[in-house]
């Protein structure tokens, strides 16, 4: 049997602790304070709810602008000179004198090279006494065919006397014509011992040095390339050949009024714009393009012949466009889009449709109306529909 069913245990009747009633204001007073302390801090807190958040992020933005526009296509061109001249000895001989510096500016006739003339000077005096032998020969023959023609008539002499004195006569005057011509060929070769220019425009450098012998195989002296005007090829594929046909077939004279622009290494535009002035007959089979010339005043010397440069043609009439620059645009798989900053300074995400670009700027022509805020700088850190800071960018020059 269970000692607890054996043994019953009589505990106490609990003591009941008595508390006065002050105590008990106390403590519902130290209750009630507490508690109002914590609603002050809690309404303190949610007085300034952005104290504990990230601030937004700044980001530069730029307005949609408003500008006239001309429609136009960009390529890739190279400069060529209008004619380029290779200098090469017509005579052999010692190359005796340079007379320019090296890169100079030179007009047509100028002396650039002499080559040594002594020896020519004594072909061309040799001729000469040859044209005086041959002269005095013809003289002497015209005489006896006077005398033989006079004395014919009395029988004094036969007629086959006159006859070769007829022949030694024109033999005579042949003679004098051959070293006549010998004469000629003797000052044309004199006068190939000096080179002159024969063409305005700049001279490269000397390619054979002064001492050493020349000859027409010794190849190119020194090359001149005339450079105001100059010419620019650029490719142009046939399918824009094609619309531009098409687009002013109406027009016989839109080609003429075609402007070419072009843009320097440096980034500048250069200052002046030429006409297009021919467009090849073939197509390039292996790029499917056709080679355009257009013909442009170089009067500083800026563009040089082999010269690659971005060319611009412009056709037709200016037109109001919306340009934003280029450093807006955003590609993905479905194409081309922007930044839109709202006038809550939340960012949307706009799909646009691009024309032509021009410089750092880019025409928009459908998605964007003019003044709206694009974000240029900082889209890495921004989604859609998310608060930002923007900040203007400044304006920039056209």
């Amino acid at each position: 049997m269970c000692c607890a069913s054996r043994w019953k245990l009589r505990l106490p009747n609990p003591v009941r602790k008595v508390v006065p009633a002050r105590s008990k204001r106390i403590a519902r007073t130290v209750a009630i304070s507490v508690l109002l302390l914590v609603a002050q801090r809690n309404s303190v807190c949610a007085d300034e709810p952005d104290a504990a958040q990230p601030p937004l992020p700044a980001v530069i933005v730029a307005a949609a602008t408003q500008r006239s526009v001309t429609r136009s296509a960009s390529h890739v061109g190279r400069a060529q000179a209008i004619k380029t001249v290779n200098l090469v000895a017509r005579v052999s001989g010692f190359l005796q004198k340079q007379a320019f510096t090296d890169g100079q500016q030179v007009k047509t006739g100028d002396l650039l090279f002499v080559i040594e003339q002594d020896t020519y000077k004594a072909a061309v005096a040799q001729s000469e006494a040859a044209l005086a032998k041959a002269q005095a020969v013809e003289r002497n023959a015209a005489l006896t065919l006077q005398r033989s023609q006079e004395l014919v008539k009395t029988n004094a002499v036969p007629q086959s006397t006159v006859d070769q004195n007829v022949a030694d006569h024109d033999s005579a005057r042949a003679d004098v014509l051959a070293a006549q011509a010998s004469l000629d060929q003797a000052k044309i070769n004199l006068g190939y011992t000096e080179i002159r220019a024969p063409i305005d425009g700049r001279i490269g450098r000397n390619l054979v040095s002064v001492g050493n012998v020349v000859s027409p195989t010794s190849g190119t002296l020194a090359t001149i390339v005339s450079q105001d005007p100059i010419y620019v090829f650029f490719p142009v594929s046939t399918q824009q050949v094609l619309d531009f046909q098409q687009r002013f077939a109406n027009r016989p004279d839109a080609a003429s009024n075609a402007v070419v622009r072009i843009r320097l290494p440096n980034g500048q535009y250069y200052p002046h714009t030429g006409p297009v002035n021919f467009l090849d007959i073939q197509v390039n089979q292996g790029t499917d393009t056709l080679t355009v010339r257009a013909l442009l005043p170089n009067p500083d010397g800026w563009l040089r012949d082999g010269q690659i440069v971005d060319v611009t043609v412009e056709v037709g009439e200016p037109k109001q466009a919306v340009m934003i620059p280029q450093a807006a645009l955003q590609l993905d798989r479905t194409g081309s889009y922007v930044l839109v900053v709202g006038p809550d300074d939340r960012v949307v995400q706009r799909r646009v449709t691009l024309g032509a670009p021009e410089g750092s700027e880019i025409v928009i022509e459908q998605g964007l109306e003019v003044g709206e805020r694009v974000i240029v700088e900082g889209i890495q850190k921004v989604r859609p529909s998310q608060r930002i800071a923007p900040t203007q960018a400044p304006e920039a020059t056209p």
